[in-house]
């Protein structure tokens, strides 16, 4: 997890700040230093007028550009009469593209990863003819709002859905007065989406609430592991646990439950070498569950996916309505922050939350799809009209253009310094909320 996050900031941070020395550069200003990471510098090299290095505090990046009041604080020359070479002396529309430069490659990043996932892998779905061949998995989450294991969602708010994965979209998670209705042992009910389900979901750190229903095979055997030791093979079906049969997956968790740290007989059908589907004769094994409830292999669960691939004009026109949603969800989001139907300290996530959504597991396509996410929200945060952020400069240098009066140095340092206790303040509360969510309470 922490080297994906590295990476992924790493990248992101690198372009971020790139778009502000390519943009001041293009207007004639002196760049100083690019750095990706804080200080302490643990490497740096002078090319021309510019020193760029690397910092040991991966959390962000900066550019210096001589003549402009930044995080550094350094004002030494401000009293002093421009050079033509410093930001201050250049036309306000140029010092707002500078300052915009960064937010603008973060926003072309994040398409651009979103429209070349979809040209490339195109799209795996689940349908919803698919799904309600076996209803939902529901987990305790969806358990609270009045969800049951086996239901089959026939419409969300009255509105007919595709595919698996609309259940929990933004506008369902996000929405107001949104229901399900689904089939229950042949009766239609309306089951409420509570306004406060995202502080609920939230405290899940990123588990999905409901999961697909369906049989299952043994897939991955961890080596040294009971499912291993007793004999259980890649490929295995259970058929029975003592006695009991077996068809689902959450039935199977459920009887692992029950058998914590004790031994049992399954009887399980294997597949005959080299074909495709067909079985052998059930037989019989004897496992032990370990103390969480665990054989010790990975469940494949046995579901037709849908895909579909799209050309390079449809990729560009999803990809980019992705990226963009991703800013609207956001916005919906601190909507609801604001009005109190969420809780801040379950919402936001520092670097620890971050990293857990790239998860333990190295695969490109998933590092990808979080990187071109965090480009999105990178650009939406430093957009915000926040002194010390990339929207503070922006806000300051909009208010010059209409009305035609710069803010002084001294007002711009003063909130250069509220900005950035501002900033640091943000930080801390969310590394310890990271840390708080972590602890077992």
């Amino acid at each position: 997890m922490a080297a994906q996050l590295l990476l992924g900031l790493s990248i992101l941070v690198g372009l971020h700040e790139l778009g502000h020395l390519l943009a001041a550069k293009a207007f004639g200003m002196r760049v100083e230093k690019y750095s990706i990471g804080f200080p302490p510098k643990i490497w740096g090299k002078k090319f021309g007028e510019t020193e760029y290095s690397i910092g040991a505090i991966p959390l962000g990046g900066f550019v210096k550009i001589s003549g402009m009041i930044d995080e550094s604080l350094d004002t030494k020359t401000m009293s002093e009469e421009p050079e033509p070479w410093e930001f201050r002396a250049k036309p306000a529309w140029q010092r707002l593209i500078v300052m915009m430069g960064g937010i603008i490659v973060n926003v072309i990043t994040g398409i651009v990863i979103f429209i070349a996932l979809l040209y490339v892998n195109g799209e795996s779905y689940i349908t919803k003819e698919e799904l309600n061949k076996h209803g939902i998995e529901a987990n305790n989450l969806a358990r609270q709002i009045g969800l049951q294991t086996g239901d089959r969602i026939v419409d969300i708010s009255g509105q007919d859905y595709e595919t698996f994965s609309d259940l929990f979209s933004p506008d369902v998670i996000l929405g107001s007065d949104v229901y399900y209705t689904v089939l229950r042992d042949g009766e239609y009910l309306k089951v409420e989406i509570p306004s406060d389900f995202l502080d609920k979901l939230s405290d899940k750190r990123g588990e999905r609430f409901m999961d697909y229903r369906a049989p299952f095979e043994v897939g991955q055997i961890l080596a040294g592991s009971n499912a291993a030791e007793g004999g259980l093979q890649t490929g295995d079906r259970f058929v029975t646990v003592n006695g009991d049969s077996i068809f689902y997956y959450d039935e199977f968790k459920d009887k692992m439950e029950d058998l914590k740290g004790k031994q049992f007989t399954a009887s399980v059908i294997r597949k005959v070498e080299g074909t495709e589907n067909q079985m052998t004769v059930p037989e019989t094994l004897t496992l032990k569950v370990d103390e969480d409830g665990l054989l010790g292999f990975q469940a494949h669960k046995i579901i037709d996916y849908s895909t579909r691939q799209f050309g390079l004009g449809v990729s560009v026109v999803k990809g980019t309505d992705e990226a963009f949603g991703i800013v609207w969800q956001n916005i919906r989001g601190f909507g609801k922050i604001f009005s109190g139907e969420v809780s801040a300290s379950k919402s936001l996530s520092g670097p620890i939350g971050i990293a857990q959504f790239f998860g333990g597991t190295w695969d490109w396509n998933h590092f990808w799809r979080i990187t071109g996410l965090l480009s999105m929200v990178l650009a939406f945060m430093n957009f915000l009209p926040i002194p010390a952020l990339d929207g503070g400069h922006v806000a300051f240098l909009t208010w010059e253009i209409v009305s035609g009066r710069k803010p002084s140095d001294k007002f711009l340092e003063n909130a250069q310094k509220v900005g950035m206790v501002l900033l640091l303040g943000l930080m801390s509360y969310a590394i310890f909320n990271d840390v708080y969510k972590l602890l077992p309470f």
